[in-house]
């Protein structure tokens, strides 16, 4: 319900890539109209549930492209679907949508990878994952600025991103060594109820 009065779009990267909460049908249509999207993913996954359906029906509609890509909003960033992800930014039809429920995390995540995909630095990929979206970097979804920061700390400037994916990124020591504070977690997960 209050997708309909609000969203959280914003260009990512000029004339290519926007980000955005779950556009609703209305929403979507208008931003073909004003953006000239021709894909649209959805970091939420194939779930079965009305917005999903409404949205992929509504891509149909309007001649766009769909993918599935899920992503997490509360773990590490899986490498397979870091990659899977950028197979698909670099075949996909442009300009697109990317798009999570909130629209902060998962949206988040996948701006900021596609700003280093394109060459981007460590810290302008981490501004994608900001209170302004909505994220609470200090929850349980504050792992995605973890994996940023350690790519800035450990990798950047010494391989190429996917090169620091592909060799050396550990997702399973990330999980371990974030730590989240709880009641930025409880506001989060059970106040904002994000999934």
């Amino acid at each position: 319900m209050f997708r309909t009065v609000w969203d959280n779009f914003a260009e990512v990267i000029p004339g290519r890539l926007y980000r955005s909460n779950h556009p609703t049908p209305g929403r979507l249509a208008r931003l073909v109209r004003l953006h000239g999207i021709r894909t649209v993913v959805n970091l939420r996954g194939e779930k079965p549930n009305g917005s999903n359906t409404l949205s992929l029906q509504a891509a149909r509609r309007l001649g766009l492209a769909h993918a599935f890509l899920a992503f997490e909003s509360r773990g590490a960033p899986h490498r397979d679907r870091i990659l899977r992800f950028h197979d698909l930014y670099g075949r996909m039809a442009t300009p697109a949508l990317i798009h999570c429920k909130s629209g902060a995390d998962r949206a988040g995540l996948a701006a900021g990878l596609a700003i280093l995909f394109e060459g981007g630095r460590a810290a302008e990929a981490l501004r994608q994952l900001s209170w302004r979206f909505g994220h609470v970097r200090g929850s349980r979804a504050g792992v995605l600025d973890a994996f940023f920061i350690l790519y800035a700390t450990t990798g950047e400037g010494r391989l190429p991103f996917l090169d620091w994916v592909d060799r050396e990124y550990d997702e399973a020591r990330l999980r371990q060594t974030f730590a989240a504070d709880r009641l930025a977690s409880f506001i989060n997960d059970r106040l904002l109820r994000r999934e």
